[in-house]
């Protein structure tokens, strides 16, 4: 019996990272059509990973602030082929070469001088890149090919408006009582709203549904298991957050969203140009993403700004 050559992926990141990742994991499918395709990556992110049609198995693997893994749990003979898809090295460099993968694609670094890929550029946005980076290699990517397929689970909230206060860091928060005063004149003129949050965001959560007086059954704190988020997110009216990764599932289910975006410009993390997709945005100095408090270029952005984004969706107008 003959086994299946392997390759091994590396993207040990959050959601929204994985996300905009899509378009590469799927050429890496249609370029090895006859490889097992194993991800590393943090075990929540399994069902969306099945969900992209372009993973074989996951082989969980994270770090605190999503940093490299300091070792992968990888078994048998070596990979046939190893991608970093984690970041541009040398870390996540060293962690594959450590596996002595017959073939390594990843970005060139000083730190690895053997490894012959293409260069990184920093302000390039993140799909691009990780596309740009395949087709070097010869593999043929298409960064609009970010689609996930219609969720089979109920949502919890049909044509709802779903507000999302929460984001990696601090930050990328837009204010909770600036939160409320949207949801309240949501809630005015006959909308729906609900608010979602992360594992860790229960106190934000319940901070903005009592401050917009929101009843306990439009409140879903404490992390939705991502099968009734997608749901919830796929049937929504429309989708309001920070750069984070509820974001991204909206331009997965092609879901009108509204994205504020505050120490990041959109150019390296926005969604893809369409009426659908509204961008808010002040022109500003670079932040820091992982920043303790909200970015003041965040701040610049008022309640008003945001309603008006709202009404420009020709799906929720």
């Amino acid at each position: 019996m003959t086994t299946r050559p392997r390759l091994l992926v590396l993207r040990a990141l959050g959601l929204g990272d994985f996300l905009a990742g899509v378009p590469a994991l799927r050429a890496l499918r249609r370029g090895f059509p006859d490889h097992e395709l194993v991800l590393a990556a943090p075990e929540e992110l399994a069902p969306v990973a099945a969900a992209t049609g372009a993973v074989d198995r996951l082989l969980t693997a994270s770090a605190p602030g999503r940093a490299v893994p300091r070792r992968l749990d990888w078994t048998g003979p070596p990979p046939d082929v190893a991608v970093d898809l984690h970041g541009n090295g040398p870390p996540s460099h060293r962690l594959l070469q450590s596996l002595h993968p017959r073939r390594l694609l990843a970005f060139a670094h000083p730190g690895t001088p053997e490894i012959d890929g293409p260069p990184w550029y920093a302000e390039e946005h993140e799909r691009d890149r990780w596309c740009r980076f395949l087709e070097a290699y010869g593999i043929r990517a298409d960064a609009s090919d970010l689609r996930l397929p219609r969720p089979t689970e109920p949502s919890p909230a049909p044509g709802a408006i779903v507000l999302h206060p929460g984001a990696g860091a601090p930050s990328r928060c837009w204010p909770v009582d600036r939160y409320a005063t949207v949801a309240t004149a949501l809630g005015e003129r006959g909308h729906r709203v609900v608010v979602t949050g992360g594992p860790d965001e229960e106190d934000l959560v319940a901070r903005l549904a009592k401050e917009a007086r929101l009843p306990d059954t439009d409140v879903f704190g404490g992390g939705l298991p991502f099968g009734r988020l997608s749901a919830l997110v796929a049937d929504a009216r429309a989708v309001v957050s920070g750069d984070t990764g509820i974001a991204h599932l909206a331009v997965a289910h092609a879901t009108p969203s509204v994205t504020m975006f505050g120490p990041v410009p959109p150019s390296r993390w926005g969604p893809p140009a369409h009426p659908r997709h509204q961008v808010l945005w002040r022109r500003g100095p670079a932040g820091d993403p992982h920043g303790r408090r909200t970015d003041p270029v965040l701040l610049r952005i008022r309640p008003e700004d945001l309603l008006d984004a709202l009404d420009r969706l020709p799906e929720a107008s």
